[in-house]
């Protein structure tokens, strides 16, 4: 059986109960991962879902997570579109260069291929513009912006 004793983040406590182990781990924030190993011999594996509005989403990824095991063909994971996919790759090509060392007009000539432009053009170009944005977002989501990859858009 579990205790109440409050554990601090990054901690864990190990227990046994009915014939299975449980852990509960304390990722911090107020969430807990608690996992119950419950193996028998022939036993299935159980997922628990929250049903929050995040739980559409679980679901959603149980499903895939299902089809796996049982070598079903996996659906598609519907969060993204082929154009967010797209830009999110540009977004760490361009960080990736930027943390290199490259200058942003370096990165431009990689990511949209173009040539060299000298000051004027390139203060005037669009792809400027363009490898500023992927590098502020690509920030955005180094600081913890890439959590929302992981859910759906809400209406």
């Amino acid at each position: 059986m579990l205790t109440d004793t409050p554990l601090g983040a990054g901690s864990y406590q190990p227990s046994h109960d009915e014939g299975g182990a449980t852990f509960r781990y304390v990722l911090g924030n107020g969430q807990r991962l608690q996992i119950v190993d419950y193996a028998e011999k022939g036993s299935a594996e159980v997922a628990v879902i929250p049903l929050g509005l995040n739980g559409f989403d679980r679901i959603e990824a149980v499903h895939r997570l299902l089809s796996a095991l049982h070598g079903r063909a996996i659906p598609p994971d519907t969060r993204l579109t082929r154009q967010q996919r797209a830009r999110l790759r540009k977004m760490l090509q361009a960080i990736d260069g930027d943390r290199d060392g490259a200058t942003q007009q370096e990165i431009a000539q990689v990511l949209f291929n173009i040539g060299h432009l000298d000051r004027d053009e390139w203060q005037a170009s669009s792809a400027r513009h363009g490898v500023k944005a992927l590098l502020r977002d690509a920030r955005a989501m180094i600081a913890g912006g890439y959590k929302k990859l992981l859910r759906h858009r809400r209406r």
